[in-house]
């Protein structure tokens, strides 16, 4: 293992939501979102985060940004753990690492042109002022590809595929080191996705980015991520380098959702079968492996005990968590 320390790093985290009832909204349970979560991303690396919607991809996300605190485990970036930094560190931290929502129109103010949106960042960390604020603005918007006239002009003037620009534009004004991309492009219609991807990777090369990438679409995840974690109810059930991943899904769920993905080619033969039935509800997540309500493969063991991820093949570098393994 390299002496470096990742940029970011999560050790067993997880973030519970309260479930509220009745007149005087009480809480009557409590909803595990992301369960002991553990994984890494190093300087230049683009770690794809996949799963079906409710899994808890975009809540890991927002706990990697500071915009929900963990109820457990510990949060990393560059080695220093979030929950000791000082007011004046944590503001620092929020700029190495920043955000892109997946709804542009509903990211940024409707009441504010996009110039009053840029501008905000600046303003909230004491940053440039003035003729340098000004030229720092323009400089960030002729780099997601759009002109100075655009700063004038209000979010519902803009394009959808315009709109996400500014959003990454936003997340780019504090020279981050980490974005954390949410969904970026299914908002977008399709001719709009391979252009603000394109603009993704040559981000990545000009400034040097990392990403946390969370996606649906596994087509784009192979395309730009270096690593993958397959989360399924809140937890990570597979991990692998993206190549040896799509090459070799070693868990039945990998297999299903790789098995789901349209081929061009019906004549490849791949992995396992696409899934049955729904993904049971967060509140009343199965015992015992949390996938074996739906495993085609599922063993008495796999509804006594949850396995642990642990290493699947002879590098090292491939982790999944199933019984049968």
């Amino acid at each position: 293992m390299s002496a470096v320390a990742p940029l970011l790093q999560a050790d067993a985290l997880s973030v519970e939501f309260p479930v509220r009832r009745g007149i005087l909204r009480r809480e009557v349970a409590r909803l595990r979102a992301v369960d002991r979560v553990s994984i890494e991303v190093r300087a230049g690396e683009v770690l794809g985060i996949v799963g079906e919607s409710g899994c808890g991809k975009t809540t890991l996300g927002r706990a990697m940004v500071g915009l929900i605190a963990p109820d457990a485990g510990t949060l990393r970036v560059e080695g220093r753990d979030v929950a000791t930094l000082s007011p004046d560190e944590r503001r620092r931290m929020t700029r190495d690492v920043q955000m892109v929502f997946q709804d542009p129109f509903a990211s940024l103010n409707p009441r504010k042109r996009i110039r009053q949106v840029l501008e905000l960042p600046f303003e909230v960390h004491g940053l440039a002022g003035g003729a340098e604020r000004d030229a720092r603005i323009r400089e960030l918007v002729a780099l997601v590809g759009l002109s100075a006239e655009h700063l004038d002009r209000w979010p519902h003037e803009l394009s959808g595929g315009q709109r996400q620009r500014v959003g990454i534009a936003r997340a780019l004004a504090l020279q981050p080191k980490l974005v954390v991309l949410d969904e970026p492009l299914s908002a977008l219609d399709m001719s709009i996705q391979s252009q603000v991807l394109n603009l993704l990777v040559d981000l990545r090369e000009r400034l040097n980015l990392s990403y946390v990438f969370i996606s649906h679409d596994l087509s784009i995840v192979e395309y730009l991520c270096d690593h993958v974690a397959v989360m399924y109810l809140g937890r990570v059930v597979e991990s692998a380098p993206a190549a040896q991943l799509f090459a070799s899904p070693r868990h039945p769920y990998t297999q299903a959702l790789l098995a789901a993905v349209p081929d061009p080619d019906p004549r490849r033969e791949r992995p396992g079968r696409p899934l049955d039935g729904d993904v049971p509800a967060l509140l009343h997540a199965p015992g015992g492996c949390a996938f074996h309500t739906r495993c085609p493969l599922v063993q008495p063991r796999c509804r006594a005990s949850a396995p642990d991820l642990r290493v699947v093949d002879t590098v090292g570098l491939q982790r999944a968590a199933c019984h049968l393994l």
